[in-house]
């Protein structure tokens, strides 16, 4: 009797679904900040490794190097695909590093550098089209001068640009196929989550999913301060969203 209500119980457990799981990426993508590589950052020792600002190059925390690796403007929609040129730790607050020739062929806002990456799986017929391009881009050399920033200036800078209306940031905890899962979460970060501010919290139907996120943020220092909130709480990868 007591080995059939083991076998009972485990047969129970393994039924129930863990009710909040989010929607799986079949490949790397993620949106958020990138961090535009100065050489004072380095010295500082702010970036464990060197970048050369000469040349198209990007570092990734995830992503082994030779991962290609397309980089897109979230408000210009100019896009890029580079190789992963190195892979180390930086601030976990940006999603990639990349030089100044990167920045400036996106038309980045060094203000609001808000970018979307997302993992280029290979096959024959792009690797043809590409390779040439490849080539050129990682051996140009950047004559033009171009602007330098800093994370503090990344940080620290107002979200306001003139003639546009104001920036608005937003946390994208995660995505669901239903809106009771996106609901469940909500309610665990509210309990276990205490110095959270949890009226930031909502939930917003789309087409073909539930998002659970926190906002809106009119700077980013205080979407920052909230994020390394949810970081620590557990979550490995949360993406970030501009006028949601």
């Amino acid at each position: 009797m007591k080995y059939n209500l083991i076998f009972l119980l485990i047969f129970l457990f393994s039924c129930v679904p863990n009710q909040y799981q989010p929607i799986k990426k079949s490949t790397y993508s993620s949106k958020g900040f990138a961090y535009i590589f100065n050489q004072e950052d380095f010295e500082s020792k702010i970036i464990k490794k060197k970048l050369d600002n000469n040349n198209f190059q990007i570092a990734h925390n995830r992503l082994k190097p030779g991962t290609l690796i397309k980089i897109i403007n979230l408000k210009t929609k100019d896009e890029i695909v580079l190789r992963n040129s190195k892979r180390f730790e930086y601030p976990d607050f940006y999603k990639i590093i990349i030089t100044e020739p990167v920045a400036k062929k996106l038309k980045l806002d060094y203000k609001i550098p808000l970018v979307e990456i997302i993992e280029v799986k290979k096959n024959k017929s792009f690797v043809a089209k590409k390779t040439k391009i490849f080539k050129e881009e990682e051996k140009i050399h950047s004559n033009a001068p171009v602007e330098t920033v800093t994370i503090n200036n990344i940080s620290k800078n107002s979200s306001t640009i003139a003639g546009e209306r104001k920036v608005k940031f937003f946390i994208i905890i995660a995505d669901f196929y239903s809106k009771e899962s996106a609901f469940l979460l909500k309610k665990r970060i509210t309990k276990e989550l205490t110095n959270f501010n949890n009226k930031k919290l909502f939930i917003k139907k789309k087409t073909d999913k539930i998002s659970l996120l926190s906002g809106p943020y009119t700077t980013i220092n205080l979407m920052k301060n909230d994020y390394i909130q949810l970081k620590n709480f557990g979550f490995e990868e949360l993406d970030l969203s501009i006028n949601e």
